[in-house]
């Protein structure tokens, strides 16, 4: 039997006819699919795969509104086409910068701010906040209420950025609903569009993720991405680099540095993440098997690697890495 029902969780059309399918439930009036209640009551996570062109005609529907839309989006791993949706969507729009809690207290926020600014992408405001820490959510209500144009406001990001997080903040804050988005920290929870109403005036809409293939939490084992989700502040580890030494990140990632004058490098990445330096590359192969990649990194430059964070580089130099040929890098202006 199937029916127009959602669940609550993740916004697909609950079924229970076929339990190999999305929406799978035992029984059809159970308010979550199969999927959300083991990943809610067991922490079982079951991939889901979607295509972005699935995921973009959602957005495209969106940017037919004239409604409010919130990008939010993870400091941590600000994408590097963080232009994407902003070109399919042409609503008014306030990015969102989630995870302060994880970026170490001396970062100011100004800087933050400043920086995406300075991208010259067409936001009506930039707000960074924490949901975990409950930081600056009164103030982003505020501007929720000033820039709506009804009712509705949409909620869009890449995976992991901590859409649905917000929105069960908002819910715990401002809604006496019990209804609560399923989380976790595996990409491509919310299946499709779940609208709640929090308030009187206010009706948030969370959309699918946009999938980031190239990140590195979709090509590693359940374990490793709890690892590589930070959850407490960062505490940065700053390592000086001669040419011919090295650093790993657990059997993740190996930075080469191959060229240059001594060098600063340090990382924002998990507490939870193991590093180990090379004083001579020459003396250990390991990970030399993975695709390996060459920068030509300028002064006062990031090595972003999608899904990770982000090491910040001083001075100029060449940089070998070797990497998942499937997680994408990029280098970009210092963001800190």
């Amino acid at each position: 039997m199937s029916n127009e029902k959602r669940c609550t969780g993740c916004g697909v059309l609950l079924q229970d006819e076929n339990i190999l399918q999305e929406g799978y439930t035992t029984n059809i009036e159970n308010d979550l699919c199969q999927r959300c209640f083991r990943m809610k009551n067991y922490g079982e996570y079951q991939v889901i795969t979607k295509s972005n062109d699935e995921y973009i005609d959602i957005l495209k529907e969106v940017g037919k509104t004239k409604d409010l839309v919130l990008y939010i989006t993870d400091l941590l791993n600000i994408e590097k086409n963080i232009e994407q949706i902003r070109s399919i969507i042409k609503n008014k729009m306030i990015l969102v910068l989630n995870k302060m809690d994880v970026f170490p207290k001396s970062v100011k926020e100004s800087k933050l701010k400043m920086y995406l600014a300075s991208k010259d992408i067409n936001f009506e405001e930039i707000i960074v906040i924490s949901t975990e820490k409950n930081y600056n959510i009164d103030y982003l209500l505020k501007r929720i209420k000033y820039f709506q144009t009804s009712k509705n406001v949409y909620v869009v990001g890449h995976t992991n950025a901590g859409k649905s997080s917000l929105i069960n903040k908002l819910i715990k804050n401002y809604s006496d609903k019990s209804q609560e988005l399923t989380m976790s920290p595996l990409p491509s929870t919310t299946l499709n569009m779940v609208s709640i109403d929090i308030n009187n005036y206010l009706t948030l809409i969370d959309t699918p993720g946009l999938v980031d293939y190239g990140s590195m939490l979709n090509h590693v084992s359940p374990e490793m991405v709890k690892k590589i989700s930070a959850k407490k502040e960062i505490k940065p580890r700053t390592y000086q680099l001669r040419k011919n030494q090295s650093i790993i990140i657990e059997d993740l990632v190996r930075i080469d540095y191959v060229e240059g004058e001594k060098n600063s490098f340090t990382l924002f990445i998990s507490n939870d993440l193991k590093v180990k330096r090379l004083l001579n590359l020459f003396n250990n192969d390991a990970l030399k098997e993975k695709n390996k990649i060459t920068y030509e990194m300028k002064y006062d430059e990031d090595l972003a690697i999608s899904g990770l964070g982000f090491i910040k580089i001083v001075n100029k130099g060449t940089i070998n890495i070797y990497i998942d040929k499937d997680v994408d890098t990029f280098t970009r202006k210092s963001l800190i």
